[in-house]
């Protein structure tokens, strides 16, 4: 601890929540220990490097949508009322970059509030690693502030579950099984501050002000069912419980039934509920088992072995480079395999294809902000069946779920579209062209498992689409027909 210091420092970025969080809950013991007093910080995403010429910008550089920007800051105005009713001060900072970020908390946090120590959340995105992990570091030690790390997202720390990439959720189920129960500890109640004085108050919380910097694209529109924080969060999941739960195992894969699943990702992924609240709220439940078993494997095995992958494939999590190696050499050898059907970016974005089905999932998400988890698979799979090349199709799937999907912009969509694209923590199947050995998944392969009919009748447009472009499919295959006829 550094005994000069007038304050401990919250950097709450990724877990926005005053209940249930351990880094909170740890900056708060600190302080409390040291007598001083806890202040909370948050730094907002900077300005998008580069312009909206790019068809394809990475998370880095894409633009706040209104539909992320009005979850995200409903988030944060929550916090900054609970941390206000306990007299703790919330600082909402505006770097104007991402290389200002390391020089603008260390102008603003660590010159003013003189911390005599920080507490970070954990997020293993790669921008976010690079301001905790970088310059801001480094400004710490110099200042000779220690910097603590918790990682508040995952019931397992993503370091203690693993010390390295895993290949699938076969190798790091038993790894976290074997210490889960470590960590299913009760929360103790957080406090906040006995009293603050005004004058360690850096900045007024101004919502107007942070939505002006935020500047989002109001094209793409937030949605009425997904009401920020803890108390909405809190509310879906027991909603979960008693109309879901008990046939998720049998019907999470049907997207025709829509209240099997627990719709909680938007809550989770901003850090709006804790998911082992959750995991120990279905333990306590002790009622259906398979039902009960399969959440956990979903939310506490599959979602954490994504954060293994980001943090242990920092520089390549979105490339195809940061697939195994069989995968790279299948996709290469096979990326200039004739496609029967291409589509252009704003035919992909507006739902002009042939295939009904995958113009229904993709209405549902540029609509509605949210895609079922089967279909999710099966669309991305299309994407790269349909574009020029296995680079550009992983480009394009991650544009679409970060821009429009509220549950986007987070290590599980990274790894959902890496799974079907370039077979992340799968294994190489029977090679066929374009895929190689990447899983294949067809139109009738969803006919199989459910009534497909009944889920793209829900949008109005899908199969007009889908008969317009299948017409105008076959009018350009009669024309380079006869073009090679009298040639």
């Amino acid at each position: 601890m550094n005994e000069d210091g007038k304050t401990v420092v919250c950097w709450m970025q990724r877990d926005v929540r005053t209940v249930d969080n351990w880094a909170l809950l740890f900056a708060g013991h600190l302080a409390e220990t040291q007598k001083v007093p806890l202040h909370v910080i948050h730094v907002l995403p900077p300005p998008p490097a580069q312009t909206q010429e790019e068809s394809l910008p990475d998370l880095e550089n894409l633009r706040l949508t209104q539909r992320h920007g009005e979850f995200y800051l409903g988030g944060l105005e929550i916090v900054h009322k609970e941390l206000k009713e306990k007299n703790v001060p919330f600082h909402a900072l505006r770097p104007l970059s991402q290389r200002l970020v390391s020089s603008t908390i260390e102008s603003q946090i660590v010159q003013q509030l003189k911390p005599c120590a920080i507490v970070c959340d954990f997020s293993p995105l790669r921008h976010v690693r690079q301001w905790m992990e970088g310059g801001f570091l480094e400004s710490c030690e110099k200042s000779s502030v220690p910097l603590w790390q918790v990682d508040a997202h995952n019931v397992v720390p993503v370091w203690h579950a693993a010390d390295k990439r895993q290949v699938g959720a076969r190798t790091l189920r038993p790894r976290i099984h074997k210490v889960v129960s470590d960590y299913l500890q009760k929360f103790p109640k957080f406090k906040g501050n006995e009293h603050v004085e005004k004058d360690q108050e850096l900045q007024a919380y101004d919502s107007d002000a942070l939505k002006s910097f935020l500047d989002w694209d109001e094209s793409v529109a937030s949605q009425k069912w997904a009401v920020p924080g803890s108390a909405a969060a809190k509310a879906k999941f027991e909603s979960f419980i008693s109309t879901g739960l008990s046939k998720f195992d049998s019907h999470r894969n049907d997207p025709n039934y829509t209240q099997i699943c627990s719709g909680l990702s938007p809550w989770v992924n901003h850090g709006h509920i804790s998911f082992q609240r959750l995991m120990m709220a279905i333990k306590k439940l002790n009622r259906y088992a398979t039902g009960s078993a399969s959440f956990i494997e979903e939310g506490l095995i599959r979602r954490e072995l994504s954060d293994n992958f980001l943090f242990y494939t920092p520089d390549d999590y979105d490339k195809l480079t940061g697939a195994a190696q069989w995968a790279q050499d299948s996709l290469e050898l096979h990326s200039t395999d004739q496609r029967e059907y291409t589509y252009s970016l704003e035919e992909l974005e507006t739902s002009k294809t042939h295939d009904d089905l995958w113009n229904a999932a993709q209405m549902q998400v540029v609509n509605e902000g949210k895609m079922h988890g089967f279909l999710r698979m099966y669309w991305a799979k299309k994407i790269l069946e349909w574009t020029e090349s296995p680079a550009v199709a992983l480009k394009t799937a991650l544009y679409f779920n970060d821009k429009y999907a509220l549950d986007g912009r987070d290590p599980n969509g990274f790894v959902g579209v890496g799974w079907s694209i370039m077979g992340i923590h799968d294994m190489g199947w029977k090679e066929r062209e374009i895929f190689g050995k990447i899983r294949f998944m067809n139109y009738a392969g969803c006919k199989r498992k459910f009534k497909v009919a009944d889920f793209v009748k829900r949008y109005k447009g899908a199969a007009e689409n889908a008969a317009a472009a299948e017409a105008e499919h076959n009018r350009a295959k009669r024309g380079q027909k006869r073009k090679l006829t009298h040639s």
